[in-house]
């Protein structure tokens, strides 16, 4: 899984609360950067006891929990919170992905498998559905951001009551930075999200895109939206001169 460093948010609109329960410590830091850099909030235990604790004590919207863990490992937690009763939803990481092991894993109570190496685009979907069915809040239908307005029903866009006509990929990138609105969005989460690569193709179909995108949403209007952070990604969001 390749990515560049994330960046820290400024107000996130942190969707779902979750808990990473995992040891190591490099996939630890990386998981709760990447879930916090999409708005959801992410606390961290580094083995199964405390993982027990917090879940146990936390009003969580989804576990994501390591298989393998130090004092208790991630099936016995999860066993032992079905048996007290916490019906928090559980996908389980593991580098064991034989059919065998991810049977083992759901029967012990866990809700999803996820077999190492992963996409983390995959690993925030599966996150995403879990949360839907245990009742976490509703996708969107449409998003504004001061004057411009998407429709994902319609797949229509205005600005200032102004029909824009954008290409099939140009909505879909719109779509994800207003998703995003106030948070910086990395160029690796633009190939995850909107080209589904998860490699970096070393070309410039982003700013390609991004300089289209500018030119329909912007051109002509006193108030730019889209910015480019300088080292960071892009952002759209309304205020920024």
């Amino acid at each position: 899984m390749v990515r560049e460093s994330l960046k820290p948010l400024s107000e996130s609109d942190a969707n779902m609360r979750l808990l990473i329960i995992e040891d190591d410590r490099e996939s630890a830091d990386y998981l709760v950067k990447a879930f916090r850099e999409v708005g959801h909030v992410a606390d961290l235990a580094s083995d199964g006891e405390e993982g027990l604790a917090l879940a146990d004590s936390g009003d969580y919207d989804v576990l994501v929990v390591d298989r393998m863990l130090p004092k208790r490992d991630g099936l016995s937690v999860i066993g032992t919170l079905r048996e007290k009763g916490n019906r928090t939803p559980a996908l389980i990481l593991s580098a064991l992905g034989q059919v065998d092991d991810r049977i083992k894993g759901l029967r012990a109570g866990g809700d999803d498998y996820l077999p190492k190496p992963y996409a983390f685009a995959e690993l925030l979907a599966r996150v995403e559905v879990l949360s839907r069915r245990h009742g976490g809040p509703a996708e969107e239908t449409s998003y504004r951001v001061g004057d411009l307005e998407l429709d994902r029903l319609s797949h229509r866009v205005t600005r200032g009551g102004e029909e824009l006509t954008l290409q099939p990929r140009e909505f879909r990138l719109l779509e994800y930075l207003m998703k995003h609105a106030g948070q910086v969005v990395t160029r690796t989460m633009l190939l995850e999200n909107v080209w589904d690569y998860h490699f970096d193709p070393q070309t410039n179909v982003i700013d390609v895109h991004i300089s289209r995108l500018r030119a329909k949403i912007d051109k002509g209007f006193d108030r730019p939206l889209l910015h480019t952070i300088r080292g960071a990604g892009y952002m759209i969001r309304d205020g920024i001169r």
